[in-house]
């Protein structure tokens, strides 16, 4: 499940360290380039919102397989087309069909023993980790050697060997009680209502997740630009610096089993700020921008970990809506933050981007410094 998980959300990444090469196949600028991270997350977040909530009613096995068999399609979808405007709009489908890891999670934290379930929801970040970090090292790669396409049509034939395997490996599961899908997609955002633990995690996580987006959106203009001129391949492979982050996960998941969470949340959401004073030095030295971003990966898969153990131990006959709600301000702070690194690029280049991710980590981190004692969950009845 963890590799699953991982292959999955790749398809979400492949774009990041092409930018740049896309921008130049349609003839649009950065900022237009930029747009598809957002309309990628943006769809991804509409997944969370339309269909995570049906695992809490239907089969999760046969909802990962649909969805991935989706999400392969529109790869290859993705490979042939030639117009910015079609492209666009498979990139949003791209986005929409790439949930099956957010299917997959709280199906396994289900499945886990109560005491382990942090360790367990840690272990299935670490492969979505893995999938976000090598999706850009095999996108820049094969990209150099064969073209951006190319990486399109390595992702659909991925899936579909995926689709086949989770089809015949995941669980069966026992019947659950009947709910229609309207009541599913509004109870997700009903228990945002409901559960004051759940608003806090779900804004930690948007504004964790819109500095991750800020860096990663931009850097490949950095990173192809002067002083550094990289190729692709060179792009490609600064996604490997996040391996650093499956190291925060484990712990963080350890740490959450343990009741430490306030901590974990503290010291994730510093790391974070920290970071973008590191890759602000970045602009013209690379061994700052190298430690920034492993900064920042450490920072941001400990706070998601410590977020996820959290809110699972909420309500656990409603994981799949938790997690449909939790996910989709995720999402739209990514989506966010990915349009507003764009928008600053253009107008101020890197200083202008480093100095949009220190205000939204600042922002994100204020709520947890402000609270008189450490966090106590709350559960629904």
């Amino acid at each position: 499940m963890a590799v699953a998980t991982g292959a999955i959300v790749a398809n979400l990444y492949y774009l990041q360290p092409l930018l740049h090469q896309v921008s130049t196949t349609f003839h649009v600028g950065s900022a237009a380039a930029s747009s598809l991270i957002t309309l990628t997350q943006a769809g991804y977040a509409l997944g969370l919102v339309l269909i995570v909530p049906l695992g809490d009613l239907h089969p999760r096995r046969t909802l990962v397989v649909t969805v991935v068999i989706i999400a392969g399609l529109a790869m290859a979808a993705g490979a042939l087309l030639t117009s910015f405007a079609a492209f666009a709009s498979v990139t949003l489908l791209v986005g929409l069909s790439s949930v099956g890891g957010q299917i997959m999670i709280p199906f396994a934290a289900d499945l886990a023993d109560p005491d382990r379930r942090g360790r367990v929801v840690g272990r299935l970040m670490s492969g979505l980790l893995a999938g976000i970090l090598l999706s850009r090292t095999v996108s820049g790669l094969v990209a150099q050697a064969a073209g951006w396409r190319a990486v399109y049509w390595l992702a659909a034939a991925l899936m579909g060997l995926l689709a086949v395997l989770l089809a015949f490996t995941l669980p069966p599961e026992a019947p659950r009680p009947h709910a229609t899908w309207r009541s599913l997609v509004i109870g997700s955002f009903a228990l945002l209502a409901t559960l004051p633990e759940l608003r806090r995690r779900a804004w930690l996580g948007a504004s964790a997740f819109a500095c991750f987006s800020v860096l990663w959106t931009t850097l490949a203009f950095l990173l192809s630009g002067a002083p550094y001129h990289y190729s692709n391949g060179v792009i490609g492979l600064f996604g490997l610096l996040g391996l650093a982050g499956v190291l925060a996960a484990n712990v963080a998941g350890k740490l959450a089993d343990a009741a430490k969470t306030r901590a974990s949340t503290i010291v994730a959401g510093g790391l974070i700020v920290v970071s973008f004073g590191l890759v602000a030095l970045g602009r013209t030295m690379l061994a700052p921008l190298i430690l920034g971003i492993i900064v920042l990966d450490l920072g941001v898969q400990g706070m998601q970990i410590t977020n996820q153990a959290i809110i699972y131990g909420l309500a656990p006959e409603a994981r799949s809506r938790i997690n449909s709600a939790y996910m989709f301000c995720y999402f739209v702070g990514g989506a966010l933050g990915s349009l507003a690194a764009g928008v600053a690029y253009a107008a101020g280049g890197w200083g202008a981007s480093c100095g949009l991710g220190c205000v939204l980590a600042v922002a994100g981190l204020i709520p947890t410094l402000l609270e008189r004692s450490p966090t106590h969950v709350s559960k629904v009845s």
